[in-house]
Parts: C-alpha cells; sequence; structure tokens
C-alpha cells in the first residue's frame, strides 16, 4: 500500500506539473490574443486617424488651389477695370477739352475777317482762362517758380547766369516754360534760368 500511495502522490505531482504548464500556455495564448487584439485596435485606431489626416489635407489642398483660382481671377479683374477707368478718365478728359477746341476754332475763323485787334485779343484771353479754369477743375495746377529758391523737386534748370542782385543768387530769374503737378506729382517740371 505504501507503494501505491507513493504512485500516487507521484501522479499527482506528475499531473500537477502537467497540468501547471498546459495552463501556462493558455494563459499566455489568451494575453497574446489579447495583445494582439489590442494591438489591431491601435492600428486600427491610427489608419482610422491616418485616413482622417489624409482626408483633411486634401480639403486644405483643395482649397487652397480655388482661393489661389479666385486670387488669380480678382487680380485679372481688377487689372481690366484699372485699365477701363484710365481710358474712361483720358476719355471725360479729352471730352472736357471739347469746347476749349470749339472757341479757339471759332477764333480762328474771326482772326481772318478781323479788324479789331483788341477785341480778337479779348477773344483769345476768356479762351485761355476757359482753359486754365478746366485745368484747375482737373486739379492741374502752374508751379510757381519765377524768384523762387531753385528746387530740383520742381524745376528744371535750362541754364545759370549771374544774378542780377544778391537777393536773387540761388532763385529762379526766369521761366523759360511753365511747369505743372497735379496735387503733389509734378507732370512737367518749370523749365528756368537760375541766378548765381
Amino acid at each position: 500500500m505504501e507503494n501505491t500511495e507513493q504512485e500516487e502522490k507521484e501522479v499527482k505531482v506528475e499531473g500537477e506539473t502537467n497540468v501547471q504548464p498546459e495552463t501556462d500556455n493558455s494563459d499566455n495564448d489568451s494575453k497574446k490574443s489579447k495583445k494582439n487584439r489590442k494591438q489591431r485596435k491601435e492600428d486600427e485606431a491610427k489608419d482610422k486617424e491616418i485616413e482622417e489626416l489624409k482626408a483633411q489635407v486634401e480639403e486644405q489642398k483643395d482649397r487652397y488651389l480655388r482661393l489661389s483660382a479666385e486670387f488669380d481671377n480678382y487680380r485679372k479683374r481688377t487689372l481690366k477695370e484699372r485699365a477701363d477707368m484710365l481710358k474712361t478718365a483720358n476719355g471725360d478728359t479729352l471730352s472736357g477739352m471739347l469746347p476749349v477746341l470749339d472757341d479757339l476754332e471759332r477764333a480762328m475763323q474771326s482772326m481772318e475777317k478781323a479788324t479789331d485787334v483788341a477785341a480778337v485779343r479779348e477773344g483769345v484771353v476768356l479762351i485761355y482762362n476757359k482753359l486754365q479754369e478746366f485745368l484747375k477743375n482737373k486739379g492741374i495746377v502752374e508751379i510757381d517758380a519765377m524768384n523762387q529758391v531753385f528746387d530740383t523737386d520742381l524745376h528744371e534748370a535750362i541754364t545759370k547766369i549771374p544774378a542780377p542782385t544778391e537777393d536773387l543768387k540761388g532763385k529762379v530769374v526766369d521761366v523759360i516754360q511753365k511747369g505743372y503737378k497735379i496735387d503733389t506729382k509734378v507732370i512737367r517740371y518749370a523749365k528756368v534760368v537760375v541766378g548765381e
């Protein structure tokens, strides 16, 4: 009987050792499968996040391309509008000068038959004043140059001569051609003689 008990113990011991490794293998397998499932879920979440980011990038690219095209169209449209506005502005300016041209033609016709020089002179002065008023309305003003200190921003020196008086040194002593400006922008420099 002692033998049998000892055999039973050995079988139990052997059985226990045999059973335990089987339990460890199933625990390992379940841990591995849990780990694999967890890894798959993480991978799926990452893949989903990557797809979302790709979609956002594509959306941003599309928005950028549309915005770029819209800006390009805006730029072209404003350039065309500006060119049209300049043409229209030139047309307005020139149409405003037509009455002055008409007056000059009438003056030339009357000069051929006129005997009274004073009346012709008076007519030409009226036309000149009308032209000056038209230019003034368009913002064009004459640059005052005579006896002014020579300024390279407004004047163009044609020549220098000895100043007739001491106080005219460095100043304009004669205006050869009048200068004009629109607001602060010079459209034609006054051609002047400077005293030195």
